[in-house]
This record gives C-alpha cells, structure tokens and sequence, in this order.
C-alpha cells in the first residue's frame, strides 16, 4: 500500500501556516502532506471542501484536524481514502451535535470574552456574521507559549470564522468506523482542555496530553508530527 497522504485542516482564527512546524518533520519522512485553505463559512461547506480535496487524493488519507478543524473532520472523515483522524485541541463532534452544544456542556474557556464579531456580505441574503479573537488578546489565549513576534502576527492574519458555524449540527462522525488519535492541550485558553477530552473519550480514542497552549502543533511540533506518524503507520499497514 503506498504511504498515506497526510492532509492538515486548520481551524478557525488561523490558516495552513499554523502547520509551519509540522509539515517539515513528516516530509523529511518521505510523507506526502497537502494544507488546504479552509473556507471557514458553514461546518457542512467546509468538510464539503475538504472532502472535495480528499477524493482527489491518489490512495489512502489521514486527516488531521486542528480545533475547529476537528468538527471538519469528523464529516469529511466519512470519505472511502479516509484512513485514520487525528484531533489537535479539537472538537470530536457526534453526528448531529453542533461545537455550540458541544462547549456547553462545560464551563466557558478565556476566548469567550475575547471574541469580535464583524458582518459580511452575503449575495442575495440578509449579512453573515464573521468571529475572530481580540487582536490585543489573542498572544495570551491562543499562544502563549510561541514565540511572541510570532504570536502577534498570527493575531493580525488570523481568519475569522462565519458565526453560523457554532450552531451547525455535524453531518456525521467519522470516528465511528475510523480509528482515531486526540493531543489534549492542557494549557488551552481557547477551548476548554475538558471538551477535548470528553470528544476523545466519547470516541474511544488514543489520547495524548501535552502542556501547551492551543497552537499545540506551533508549540510541541515533534511531539504532534509523532503522534500523526503513528496514525500514518496504522493507516499504511
């Protein structure tokens, strides 16, 4: 079998280069790796594009998502090349339940008194709604242990996310036929480390927890570029 294309879903309030640190590690590995750009408009438009980019993968997949881009894959995991999900910081959603049922169920992390909303055109509809995170805030609770230049300039190039994706039921859960791993940041600001590990547990994952911010792949980018490996031998076995 050849060896498992790892593609690299970011999640809201930041894009591919979050991946930076990672991508160097597996490719120096022989790894085929692709990061797409998520639209971060609807959960069902998302997984719909990275299931898109997926199908048009020669061979088995590992998807790898980060934060928000947990939810994404847990509906776009259902494709047939979907080998094996990987969870960094992310959302493991069961089919039906939306991120904003999920964070619920547990007390608020530091971001919900962070956030910005700003409107955006929508043709032929009433304006959408787009969140990000405080620029002057974002360093503490979405980095704070990357390097601090660093940290600012991901706060002023994060992407926001269409707030109509919080309330988005997912269309399917992929973990259920499709073996997984979760990195639990212990440190995360942004999503509260319990809704991470209650999706894992849920899903009867193989859970790591490393102390770190939520940029966990920024901040402990050997120690997550291990754990994909290990989905990617599982996935080429």
């Amino acid at each position: 079998m050849s060896t498992p294309t790892v593609v690299l879903v970011h999640g809201a309030f930041a894009d591919a280069s979050s991946f930076a640190k990672v991508i160097p590690e597996l490719l120096a590995d022989g790894i085929p790796v692709a990061a797409p750009a998520v639209p971060n408009r609807s959960l069902s438009g998302d997984a719909a594009y990275i299931a898109s980019v997926v199908r048009q993968i020669d061979g088995p997949v590992v998807l790898v998502g980060h934060s928000y881009g947990g939810a994404v894959i847990t509906v776009a995991g259902a494709e047939d090349n979907v080998r094996a999900l990987v969870y960094l910081a992310g959302y493991a959603l069961e089919e039906g339940e939306s991120l904003g049922e999920l964070q619920g169920r547990f007390p608020d992390s530091d971001l919900a008194a962070a956030l910005v909303t700003r409107s955006f055109p929508v043709e032929g509809a009433e304006p959408g709604t787009d969140v990000s995170v405080d620029v002057a805030k974002f360093p503490a609770i979405f980095a704070h242990d990357v390097d601090p230049e660093l940290a600012k300039v991901l706060a002023v190039s994060q992407r926001p996310l269409a707030a109509a994706a919080f309330a988005e039921p997912a269309a399917a859960a992929a973990w259920k036929t499709k073996p997984a791993w979760g990195v639990v940041s212990t440190a995360d600001h942004t999503i509260n480390p319990e809704v991470e590990r209650f999706g894992y547990q849920r899903a009867g994952m193989q859970q790591v927890e490393l102390d770190s911010s939520h940029l966990v792949m920024l901040s402990h980018p050997k120690a997550v570029a291990d754990v994909i490996r290990e989905a990617v031998r599982s996935a080429g076995s």
